[in-house]
C-alpha cells in the first residue's frame, strides 16, 4: 500500500513553522494531503490536539501500511522526510556540506528569537521597518552572514547548497518576513529572497496568505 502523508498547517499568512515542511514537500514533489487549521481562535488548540500531541502545527501524519503514525515539529518532519525520501536530496549529498546545512537549519530553528518577535511573520502586509533593537540587529546581521557564506561557496543552482534543501525551507519564513519589513539587505542577500520568492510554491504559498487576510479584513 501507498504511503499517505497528511500535514496539518497553520493560516498560511502566520504560521512560519507550517511553510518549513510544506514548502520542502512541495519543492521535492512528495504527495501529501493539507489539512489547515486556522490559528487565532477559540478552537484552534482543541483542533490541533486532536492531530498533533504536542498542540502545535505542523505535524505530519503518515499512513498507508495499516499504522498511522504522527510526527510533529518542523525540523523532525524534514529530516524524516529526507530519510524516507532520498532522492529527492532533500539534504546536499556531499557530506560536508550536508554538515553545513543541518547546522544552519538548527540554529534557525532554535534561534533568532528577537527577529521573530519583532518582525512577526505577516505575508500579506506591508510594514514600515520598525526601530530595531541591537539584538535584532545582531539577528539580521547572522541570518546574512549565514546566507553571504553559504551563496559565495555554492554558487550554481542559486540557493544556499546549490539546490533547494531543507536549510532554504527553514529561512524561507525570514526571506518574508525582511520582504514585509523592508529589511534593507546587501545585493547577495536581496536577490537570494527575491529567488525564493519567486518559487512556484512560495507563490502558491503567499497566494493562500493575502486570500486569508483578504476573507479575515471582510469578517
Amino acid at each position: 500500500m501507498a504511503t499517505r502523508y497528511t500535514l496539518f498547517i497553520g493560516s498560511k499568512n502566520w504560521s512560519s513553522w507550517s511553510l518549513r515542511p510544506w514548502l520542502a514537500m512541495k519543492i521535492a514533489h512528495i504527495p501529501f494531503e493539507e489539512v489547515l487549521v486556522p490559528l487565532r481562535t477559540p478552537e484552534t488548540k482543541a483542533r490541533v490536539l486532536v492531530n498533533s500531541p504536542s498542540g502545535k502545527v505542523p505535524a505530519l501524519r503518515i499512513g498507508g501500511d495499516g499504522v498511522a503514525r504522527v510526527v510533529w515539529d518542523s525540523l523532525a518532519i524534514c529530516e524524516t522526510l529526507a530519510e524516507r525520501h532520498a532522492e529527492a536530496s532533500l539534504w546536499p549529498k556531499d557530506a560536508g556540506l550536508r554538515e553545513e546545512a543541518r547546522s544552519v537549519a538548527a540554529e534557525m530553528h532554535s534561534g533568532f528569537a528577537e527577529l521573530r518577535k519583532v518582525l512577526p511573520m505577516d505575508i500579506a502586509a506591508r510594514h514600515p521597518t520598525p526601530a530595531l533593537t541591537d539584538a535584532v540587529q545582531a539577528d539580521i546581521a547572522r541570518v546574512i552572514a549565514i546566507w553571504t557564506s553559504a551563496l559565495a561557496r555554492n554558487k550554481h543552482g542559486g540557493f544556499l547548497f546549490g539546490q533547494f534543501t531543507i536549510a532554504d525551507a527553514f529561512y524561507a519564513p525570514v526571506v518574508t518576513r525582511f520582504e514585509t519589513y523592508g529589511v534593507h539587505l546587501p545585493a547577495p542577500a536581496q536577490a537570494y529572497t527575491q529567488r525564493v520568492l519567486a518559487l512556484a510554491a512560495m507563490r502558491e504559498w503567499q497566494a493562500a496568505a493575502k486570500a486569508e487576510a483578504e476573507q479575515s479584513a471582510a469578517g
